[in-house]
């Protein structure tokens, strides 16, 4: 949401709600597990440091089994999967 509100503003932001009411975007719900990976990674990537938003993305990659994020963020190659393997990243 930050980047659209950047780019484009409120109506970007208001495009993105429309496509989750119409059904064609999907937001997940974190599990109490995803949750707690989300505070552990925070504190193991303390010194990059992680915020929430890649944390949550992070535990939810693992949790979904799951390589690829979509993301500009260049600390992603930097973090790993709690099997140890990096991220695809693709921007």
């Amino acid at each position: 949401m930050h980047l659209l509100e950047r780019e484009g503003g409120y109506r970007y932001q208001a495009a993105l709600w429309s496509m989750y009411f119409r059904e064609e975007l999907v937001l997940h719900q974190l599990t109490p597990a995803e949750t707690a990976r989300i505070a552990s990674l925070m504190e193991q990537y303390q010194d990059t440091p992680m915020d929430l938003a890649d944390a949550s993305l992070v535990a939810t990659a693992e949790s979904l089994t799951q390589r690829q994020v979509f993301t500009i963020d260049r600390q992603f190659y930097v973090y790993r999967l709690g099997d140890g393997a990096a991220l695809e990243v693709v921007p």
